[in-house]
């Protein structure tokens, strides 16, 4: 079985899809997810290099990927040095995707499917690729490395 054209996504509430559906322009994907640069090899200082990121990809009503929104919150040290509260990077990440999930007129969360698409920011990979491994079809969401692969039903793995 192929990767197909359109890549099934399902929502989940209070998990990792819980910012998926649709709007008044097409369909949206949105999530709070730590990557690393593509080219970073791990080392001393890493809590440095690994940066949290506000996400919002818009897409049309045919799955066409058709903008990305992507913001740095801040570093992983950040985070520790506060973990809490509405300063911390964690809650200000969230803060943000509620504020850019809440401008999308029309908004309703529900399942999505859409064609893959890759992006680099900050030299960050963002994206849903594709590919096969010992013949296997697979998708994988980038950065937050959710996972999708037949039956092609919209759950992940991670």
């Amino acid at each position: 079985m192929a990767v197909p054209q359109l890549i099934p996504i399902a929502y989940e509430p209070r998990h990792r899809t819980d910012a998926i559906g649709h709007y008044a322009e097409g369909q949206f994907l949105g999530s709070v997810t730590y990557a690393f640069p593509e080219d970073y090899r791990p080392d001393d200082g890493w809590e440095e290099h690994k940066r949290l990121f506000t996400v919002l990809h818009t897409f049309d009503s045919e799955g066409r990927h058709r903008d990305s929104e992507i913001w740095c919150a801040g570093s992983w040290a950040e985070q520790q040095r506060n973990p809490q509260g509405p300063d911390s990077v964690l809650a200000q990440a969230q803060a943000h995707l509620a504020k850019l999930l809440r401008s999308l007129p029309r908004r309703r969360y529900t399942d999505i499917a859409v064609q893959p698409f890759r992006l680099t920011r900050d030299g960050v990979l963002f994206g849903l690729l594709t590919g096969e491994d010992e013949g296997e079809p697979w998708a994988e969401l980038y950065p937050d490395r959710l996972g999708f692969d037949p039956p092609w039903d919209g759950t992940y793995d991670t």
